[in-house]
């Protein structure tokens, strides 16, 4: 990262009943941003939580003033959570991360520093999968098939734990309302042209709720799209 200027920075969360964790991340974010940038927001979506999310959200507000929220009324799916994210964030530079606390925010000054002036896009490594065994070997049966189906320049794209350059995201058209937005996220912006890094970071246990992406009708409308995304991105016109 270039010493001349900070860029500044924007830190959202995309958060569906994480009552229990989002506290938490929100305030390690505020805590990391002020070291990283001198300009920074923090953002949660809210996407439909139907537990204390929201309760909880709102008190944190009234304690961090430039907190900003984003309440879906009706769920709209994690891409749907993403793509509210995106538009939302102002800054120089975008990091996300998921609400359920799986990846620690602490760590977002590794990326931080594989973000020079010739990267556009830094995107984690889950070093071990901290999750069942079932959940394992199909999140990375999942990731072998789309990074080579797609040829992506990432190794996990299942690892939602990224900072991208703004002035690329608004190249992008996201559609996908589905987990399958990380692929379409990864292809569109290499399809842009976008320089990647890749680091390794640490994912820890599942302590509260249960993942929605493993859920069967959510994987066969995951399936669908990125079956309809490769017909979209890797045919030839």
């Amino acid at each position: 990262m270039s010493t001349s200027q900070k860029p500044s920075l924007s830190i959202f969360f995309p958060c569906y009943n994480d009552e229990h964790s989002i506290g938490k991340l929100v305030e390690d974010a505020f805590s990391v941003a002020k070291k990283l940038a001198d300009n920074y927001e923090v953002i949660v979506i809210d996407d439909g939580s139907t537990d204390k999310s929201r309760d909880t959200l709102k008190k944190l507000q009234k304690k961090y003033k430039n907190l900003k929220l984003v309440f879906h009324e009706k769920n709209q799916g994690y891409g749907g959570a993403l793509i509210s994210g995106f538009k939302t964030a102002s800054k120089d530079l975008i990091f996300y991360t998921d609400g359920d606390g799986q990846y620690d925010v602490k760590e977002l000054p590794l990326l931080y520093q594989l973000m020079t002036d010739d990267v556009d896009f830094v995107n984690g490594m889950k070093m071990a999968r901290k999750d069942p065994t079932y959940r394992i070997f199909l999140g990375n049966f999942y990731s072998f098939v789309v990074r080579w189906a797609f040829w992506l320049p990432v190794y996990d794209v299942d690892c939602d734990f990224r900072l991208i350059r703004a002035n690329l995201v608004k190249k992008l058209d996201l559609k996908i309302k589905s987990g399958a937005i990380c692929v379409e996220l990864v292809k569109k912006a290499q399809n842009q042209g976008a320089v990647f890094r890749q680091v390794s970071v640490h994912h820890y246990e599942r302590k509260h709720g249960s993942s929605q992406f493993f859920k069967p009708h959510k994987l066969a409308k995951t399936l669908a799209e990125l079956a309809k995304l490769w017909i979209e991105l890797m045919l030839p016109k």
